[in-house]
């Protein structure tokens, strides 16, 4: 995942580079970044001011989507105990870190793309960088954690039970936490203001990092493309995808119970005509009765192998927007860490602005992907919000809620106690009927 916090903190710089380099009055260091130039495009300015009025319409959208999502998630899992789940703890680390990214990255990174100025001063550039690092990270690791906490459960029910509790995975979240606490310290060590002048003879201000050297910047950049995207990338695809085999595993091995079953049925139809043929001793009303309790029982396969399928077709869509939002975001930031020169011409301004929005709409999809596309959190949400207010339609909503609500507890209680005597194939079914 993560961190072109490099190139984020350096739009100011970028910027003023790109034009110069656009003028051909390019002077100073690329390397020590002390940029300055005679003059900038006059038509490439206008230029700007256009793409600015979009990019802030965008980077608000995200903005918004991602506080108001992530803090639904955080109050419903936190007020609604029957939610407090080995996976909801994971979504809720997850969800506290998309925060901290919508709240620590968007800002910091697009208010000095657009002034290109670093505003906020020297102990907020430390401060920022740290916590932009940690939410990154953290974000990551929670993403990991949910992969191998499904895997364990759907594909190894049996043995996961054993160590699959609450207590364990709030110790894998501190874990997680303070690996992303010690894995992030470089950020303020290495993260200074600096100032350049403008064209306008202004001084202008840059968050960036200060490393001792050029080896140890791109070691640096290496250690996170692999520790933060190749690693936890590869994990998330062995993970989901030894859990669409294991599901369609289970999917062929139900629609040969559909095609026994149909068989069976087929015999009994048969069976029944031939006894309304003969005496009418009761036996095509038992017959009849039992025909239909195999059609009920044949819809729920129907509607398990659909919901297989949608996991299948979720999972996909996870590892692929992972891969979307921060591909472009670590290739940026290891080809500037290495080519800085070449990177700085192709990527500055607007470019490496819509390459920071990609990664930061994860802060906004994983909410949707992980949560509200499953349908007991979106009960659990309006559980949640009608019972706090006291209108008519809201106690309708809680008396009606209350009145159903002994049927959902024996449905889960139930749900859960078959599960611990089925087998791999039918425990998929149970273990993904919901992730909230």
């Amino acid at each position: 995942m993560a961190l072109a916090l490099r190139a984020a903190n350096e739009s100011a710089a970028e910027v003023v580079s790109a034009g110069c380099a656009e003028q051909r009055n390019l002077s100073g260091e690329v390397g020590d970044y002390n940029i300055s130039c005679q003059n900038v495009s006059v038509p490439r300015a206008a230029r700007v001011r256009e793409m600015d009025s979009f990019r802030i319409l965008l980077y608000s959208l995200i903005f918004l989507l991602s506080v108001f999502g992530n803090l639904l998630i955080i109050v419903v899992l936190v007020l609604n105990k029957r939610m407090r789940t080995v996976t909801n703890s994971f979504l809720l680390s997850l969800a506290v870190s998309d925060l901290m990214m919508a709240v620590f990255c968007i800002p910091f990174t697009f208010i000095p793309n657009i002034l290109e100025d670093f505003i906020f001063g020297g102990a907020m550039c430390k401060t920022v960088s740290y916590f932009m690092g940690i939410s990154v990270s953290i974000s990551t690791f929670s993403l990991v954690a949910i992969a191998i906490e499904r895997y364990s459960a759907i594909c190894n029910p049996l043995k996961s039970r054993a160590w699959q509790t609450r207590s364990h995975a709030y110790r894998v979240i501190a874990a997680t936490w303070l690996v992303s606490l010690l894995l992030m310290v470089p950020y303020p060590v290495f993260s200074l203001l600096k100032s350049f002048p403008k064209a306008n003879g202004t001084v202008t201000h840059t968050c960036r990092m200060d490393w001792p050297s050029g080896q140890a910047e791109q070691t640096w950049y290496v250690l996170l493309l692999f520790t933060l995207f190749f690693i936890p990338g590869v994990v998330m695809i062995v993970a989901y995808g030894l859990i669409s085999r294991e599901l369609f595993r289970g999917m062929q091995f139900e629609l040969g119970q559909s095609r026994e079953t149909t068989g069976q049925k087929n015999g009994v139809g048969r069976a029944a005509a031939g006894s309304s043929n003969d005496d009418d001793d009761g036996c095509y009303i038992q017959v009849a009765a039992r025909a239909k309790a195999e059609r009920a029982r044949s819809n729920t396969s129907e509607a398990k192998l659909q919901a297989k399928k949608r996991v299948i077709r979720m999972l996909m869509v996870i590892v692929a927007l992972f891969f979307v939002c921060w591909m472009p975001l670590y290739s940026a930031n290891t080809w500037k860490a290495f080519d800085p020169k070449s990177a700085y011409a192709a990527l500055s301004g607007a470019p490496i602005s819509f390459i920071h929005l990609l990664s930061y709409t994860s802060a906004c999809v994983n909410p949707i992907i992980y949560c509200f596309m499953n349908l007991r959190f979106r009960k659990a949400l309006l559980s949640t919000f009608a019972c706090c207010c006291r209108g008519r339609l809201c106690r309708w909503w809680c008396q009606r809620k209350e009145g159903g609500g002994e049927d959902g507890i024996g449905a889960t209680s139930m749900a859960t106690s078959m599960a611990t005597s089925m087998s791999k194939f039918s425990y998929t079914t149970v273990s993904t009927a919901g992730t909230c």
